[in-house]
């Protein structure tokens, strides 16, 4: 639990000795400044791992999408030679046929 009021002004007591009383102020808007970048950051780290996460998914649906094509691609270049007949012909016998004619 944070401090309450008898230990919030005790640890003030104790900082006014120390440093005193011109130093105080200078201290406290140091705190409060460091304060205020550590959640700039951190508030920057979080939204840059959430911008790191939409790329990681946007990759991956890329892929996903390159994935089912190369299959598609795959099975209609099969298709297609499945549905021609292959005709082994060497190049001496295509002569000898035209030649024939």
């Amino acid at each position: 639990m944070p401090f309450q009021g008898p230990e919030l002004i005790i640890i003030l007591v104790i900082a006014l000795l120390i440093f005193g009383p011109k130093k105080l102020p200078e201290m406290g808007s140091a705190i409060g400044k460091s304060i205020k970048e550590f959640k700039r950051g951190m508030n920057e780290l979080t939204a840059g791992k959430d911008k790191g996460n939409e790329r990681n998914e946007e990759l991956a649906n890329l892929e996903a999408i390159e994935r089912e094509l190369a299959i598609k691609k795959a099975a209609a270049v099969h298709a297609r030679e499945a549905s021609q007949p292959e005709v082994e012909v060497s190049a001496k016998e295509a002569k000898g046929k035209n030649g024939d004619q």
